[in-house]
């Protein structure tokens, strides 16, 4: 990896990976923006190395927990993505979106997902192959971005009341991702992105004590300004939007990404996103996700299956290589048993 804040100079960008394509048509309801500038990296992009990357051993995982995930890494300290002209740019398609806003279940108040099938500016920031090769030299694996666009540039904007956290304490749907401060931080009374220094299972024995995680254990990540992110293991790695404290525009930026081993476990649930999402986009999406996976993993099989193999073996790793398709078959069933919360209850901050 580049050394802390280097500026990245990408010459192999045209061999990055790609999951699942981008859809060449739009979903009903969508049309493109027709009034916005093309993305053009080298002026919209100003891609720098984070100083600092925690692994998931530092938050307490045991080794076997973290062996069959898409990475070992948990979280980066902020580094910058956009120049100050893709910033300014990312805000002002940010703003365009709003009026598409909609709540995701009772967890954020303020939603867009699906906005790369409104302005091919943003498909193109978050589809790019130069922010894709940063994110697999951060992650330290092959990634791509998300197979299903709807991680694509997931937006998150201020609630309407001061005393409603941005978002609550949560793990994400998907795997990995990108958050990225759209608004600039220093105009934000509040609203700080926080994640907690610790495991799944810590905060969940938390919630069950009606408890928050300590302080000392909130780890509050300081952006210089717009168009900065963080990389994150979103499925390993609980965090929060915290309340503003004062109104103001708060907005931040969520892509997402998987790695490109398909072996690995499938940390998208996409279940959590039937009370969130447009089903005539969410279904097909989720289709070509497991779709895609359970491809790989029958050529894997292919490849890999001895002459001697038990029946029970044959029959154990064929189950393994769809399991994801038919879980998504399950799931998807109007008779299907609702999925768990998919945050953690919002109470006072412990001391």
């Amino acid at each position: 990896m580049e050394a802390a804040g280097q500026i990245l100079d990408r010459t192999n960008v045209d061999t990055v990976s790609v999951a699942v394509p981008f859809p060449e048509s739009l979903p009903p309801g969508h049309a493109w923006f027709d009034d916005e500038p093309a993305f053009d990296p080298p002026v919209h992009l100003a891609i720098e190395t984070p100083a600092q990357i925690v692994m998931l051993a530092d938050l307490g995982y045991e080794e076997h927990e973290i062996a069959t995930k898409a990475t070992a890494v948990a979280a980066s300290s902020p580094f910058r993505v956009l120049s100050d002209e893709g910033a300014a740019l990312m805000l002002d398609i940010a703003r365009r979106l709003r009026p598409f806003a909609h709540a995701a279940g009772d967890r954020v108040e303020r939603v867009v997902r699906g906005g790369c099938y409104r302005s091919k500016w943003f498909r193109d920031l978050c589809t790019a192959p130069e922010l894709t090769e940063a994110m697999t030299a951060i992650y330290g694996v092959d990634v791509a971005p998300h197979a299903m666009p709807l991680h694509l540039g997931h937006l998150n904007y201020e609630p309407a009341s001061l005393s409603t956290p941005v978002d609550k304490w949560h793990h994400d749907t998907l795997p990995l991702d990108i958050v990225m401060m759209v608004t600039d931080p220093a105009t934000v009374d509040g609203g700080r992105f926080e994640w907690f220094h610790g495991t799944k299972h810590e905060m969940a024995d938390l919630a069950a004590r009606g408890a928050t995680p300590p302080r000392d254990r909130v780890e509050v990540p300081s952006f210089p300004g717009p168009g900065y992110a963080i990389a994150l293991h979103g499925d390993m790695v609980i965090h929060r939007g915290a309340a503003l404290e004062a109104p103001g525009e708060r907005i931040t930026m969520v892509n997402g990404y998987v790695a490109m081993d398909r072996l690995v476990d499938e940390q998208s649930r996409s279940q959590d996103l039937i009370i969130v999402d447009d089903h005539a986009i969410l279904f097909p999406e989720w289709a070509r996700h497991v779709a895609w996976r359970a491809a790989g993993r029958l050529e894997h099989l292919v490849e890999d299956l001895e002459f001697g193999t038990s029946a029970e073996e044959v029959s154990a790793r064929l189950q393994a290589a769809i399991v994801d398709v038919q879980n998504a078959i399950d799931q998807m069933s109007p008779d299907s048993e609702p999925p768990p919360t998919f945050h953690y209850e919002q109470t006072p901050p412990s001391a």
